[in-house]
């Protein structure tokens, strides 16, 4: 044996010795064990470049092959296991007006004869197939096609819940029976944001730009002042809005009332521009629409008593339908479906509340200032003689009693007795003023708002939701 042999067994005992004798003090000494590290790794090296030169080829030290077996996982078991579970698919599909129980069902992707004879027999279920098609029914199902639960929602059924809450019907499945459950949900808010251009109509173009009926009436208030809708729009006239929709459970109302409150607009009448923005008086509670120079839109007097129509026949010289003969019209006829709400054009006292002659049913308003507001050929009177009230107020509804070739509204104004054109009327009656304390909380609406209305008009004939 070379002295080189014998030195380098003497080395790999030392070396095995030093090994059971770290391992030993890393079990006692953990944290000692780290500050020494370092030190030890730069000697190993120093001595490593020492004894290199006379090391015996690496090709001829030991080798060592580890051999490790993973555990496989039981397949069987995970196919099992997933086969057991059962797998729910939940699908939304809108009612139609010749939809029955079974026809609803096979359209959500479920074959549940047992749950369609529920559908018929349950007075809450039946609910869905009543009233306006287009209701939203998410029916869940399983693999096999058997439903495990229906939710639908509909408006409120207490008057004064409507408009602000909502009825969501849930039927559930329990083994072989099934339970309906009916709770009433507060309705949610979201802010959306859309504009367009005038082609045709008013609502030609806020259908174009999927903004609902409703914000497109109360554009028309909001703007009534400056636009006379019926007769001074401008095809390539713009608008831009910011208004509320409701929400039932995250999800869009389909029925009546599902859009909210118009915040703000701005519209673009023939080269010129108008703006406003919807503004609460936190102090008094009372609310209206106002231009951004604080100026109020509301005057003493709308410019018409329903929310938006088409006007018959206006405030002029015209042939009489029924006495065939040309005659002063003192007053303007709207055309609307029978039962089309009416309102008052300002606040005021029922004078006279029932039928007279050629009117038929009638309601006359008595306001400040020797004026009288008159409402011809109602189907429906919802007000009575003596009673005070205020703008905006329904007091009728649309009909084609007395000399009515057709349901109608016909409505005059009158000034010391005399017949005036109410739309005149409407432009020169006083704004009402916004109080001096509001003023700094109204600025800052304007500036948010402003940016939003930035936003939607760069959507042109389309609509978003933030």
């Amino acid at each position: 044996m070379t002295e080189v042999q014998k030195r380098l067994i003497q080395l790999r005992t030392a070396l095995n010795s030093a090994k059971k004798g770290a391992e030993t003090f890393a079990a006692k000494h953990p944290r000692a064990l780290t500050a020494s590290v370092v030190g030890t790794l730069s000697c190993f090296a120093v001595t490593a470049f020492g004894i290199a030169p006379n090391a015996p080829d690496a090709a001829a030290l030991p080798k060592r092959t580890i051999v490790e077996t993973l555990a496989a996982p039981d397949i069987e078991a995970q196919l099992d296991e997933l086969s057991a579970y059962s797998i729910g698919l939940t699908r939304s599909e809108a009612t139609r007006s010749s939809d029955t129980p079974d026809s609803l069902l096979r359209r959500a992707g479920a074959f549940d004869p047992a749950a369609a004879a529920f559908l018929r027999s349950e007075p809450a279920a039946r609910r869905i197939f009543q009233g306006r098609a287009g209701r939203l029914v998410h029916v869940t199902a399983d693999s096999s096609g058997k439903v495990q639960k229906i939710v639908a929602r509909f408006p409120a059924e207490k008057s004064e819940q409507q408009g602000s809450h909502f009825t969501r019907l849930s039927i559930e499945r329990d083994g072989s029976q099934f339970t309906a459950r009916t709770e009433t949900v507060p309705l949610q808010t979201q802010i959306a944001l859309g504009s367009g251009s005038i082609r045709s109509s008013l609502f030609a173009a806020t259908d174009d730009a999927k903004i609902p009926d409703s914000i497109a009436s109360q554009m028309a208030d909001m703007f009534s002042g400056d636009i006379d809708f019926h007769r001074e729009l401008r095809k390539g006239d713009r608008f831009s809005v910011v208004y509320e929709t409701l929400t039932a459970d995250g999800e869009p109302v389909s029925w009546d009332g599902g859009a909210g409150r118009l915040l703000a607009g701005e519209f673009t009448n023939n080269g010129k521009t108008y703006s406003a923005v919807y503004f609460k008086d936190s102090a008094t509670g009372k609310a209206s629409f106002y231009g951004f120079d604080g100026q109020s839109k509301r005057r003493s007097f709308l410019a018409s008593p329903m929310e938006f129509s088409r006007v018959t026949s206006g405030f002029a010289m015209r042939f009489h339908p029924i006495h065939k003969t040309w005659r002063q019209h003192n007053g303007t006829d709207y055309g609307a479906p029978t039962g089309t709400a009416v309102r008052t054009v300002g606040d005021g006292v029922v004078d006279i509340a029932g039928w007279q002659n050629g009117f038929g049913n009638v309601v006359h308003v008595r306001h400040s200032g020797d004026r009288t507001t008159v409402y011809a050929h109602l189907s429906k009177i919802d007000v009575k003689k003596g009673q005070r009230i205020e703008q905006g107020q329904r007091i009728g509804a649309v009909g084609a009693t007395g000399w009515a070739t057709g349901p109608h509204l016909h409505f005059e104004f009158r000034v010391g007795g005399r017949h005036m054109d109410p739309r005149i009327i409407a432009k020169a009656s006083e704004a009402v003023t916004l109080p001096g304390y509001a003023k700094a909380q109204f600025q800052q609406t304007v500036a948010s708002i402003k940016t939003q209305l930035a936003v939607a008009e760069t959507m042109d004939g389309v609509t978003a939701a933030e």
